[in-house]
């Protein structure tokens, strides 16, 4: 049934109700609001015929989740994603488009290189626009107050995991990286407890180990800090504070260029903050 009132009109609007509406929608319906959520760009800029082939859908469905959410047709749903490119970015389409296209005269390798780059600056871009300058202070806060920090990232975001274990531990912070080496997971985290920290990061799809420890977390008092993708993760409702990246893809294929500026700027930040207090001391 179509809805008369309540259109979102804003892009913000139009996340918060697909966000709501999400465990109400049917599998295929559902299927498509993760799709537009980590793919705002495509659902701005793409045909009906070119977003259904990428998110495996029928192009019917597309009209009838735009219904759902309370629009008249695609058209009209599609304005609200447009909304978001904002105004001093006039060659986003050409960009984007860009990435598939390829470049004449570059070799198979370089060609590669050119698409990877460019989708990396598009996620940078994103990465400034979309996050809070309130959330990544949070994230901060939530870094300087736990008495130790336990950090899990598995299979792509183990790279970050990683990182941001050694880089905390070199600015003095009690940490965890929780790698379950030998199948100890269980083990390296029964001593968590509520004045410590965990930081999980996660990207579609969600790692089970990394969502149900932050399961744990949540029922254990334990503040969690998440880093993921989209309104849909699972990490969303367990953590206190969530960044959100939206990191590069090219066919398939996912880089950590947004992800790593993200963790490398947390961890500054953190040491700046550390040094003032203790030049204060």
């Amino acid at each position: 049934m179509e809805q008369e009132t309540d259109v979102p009109t804003s892009y913000a609007a139009l996340q918060a109700a697909i966000t709501q509406r999400q465990a109400s929608l049917s599998p295929r319906l559902r299927q498509i609001a993760e799709y537009a959520l980590s793919n705002p760009n495509d659902m701005a800029l793409e045909t009906v015929a070119q977003i259904a082939e990428r998110a495996g859908v029928q192009p019917s469905a597309l009209i009838r989740f735009s219904k759902t959410l309370g629009f008249e047709g695609f058209t009209e749903m599609q304005r609200v994603f447009r909304t978001r490119l904002t105004d001093n970015m006039p060659n986003y389409k050409e960009r984007i488009r860009a990435l598939t296209d390829g470049a004449a005269g570059l070799t198979d390798g370089s060609r590669v290189l050119e698409h990877f780059i460019g989708a990396g600056i598009n996620a940078l871009e994103h990465l400034r626009q979309e996050l809070s300058p309130e959330d990544l202070d949070g994230a901060i806060d939530l870094l300087e107050e736990a008495e130790h920090i336990y950090v899990m990232g598995q299979r792509r975001s183990f790279p970050v995991a990683a990182y941001l274990s050694y880089a905390l531990g070199r600015l003095g912070r009690r940490t965890v990286l929780l790698d379950g080496m030998g199948g100890m997971l269980r083990q390296q985290v029964q001593a968590i407890g509520d004045r410590d920290l965990l930081v999980a990061i996660s990207f579609k799809p969600y790692s089970e180990e990394t969502v149900d420890l932050c399961r744990f977390a949540a029922e254990n008092g334990v503040p969690v800090l998440g880093i993921t993708d989209g309104t849909l993760s699972p990490i969303l409702p367990l953590a206190g504070v969530t960044l959100s990246v939206e990191d590069a893809q090219v066919k398939g294929f996912r880089s950590l260029t947004a992800t790593m500026c993200l963790a490398v700027s947390l961890i500054v930040a953190l040491g700046q903050r550390l040094d003032k207090e203790k030049a204060g001391r």
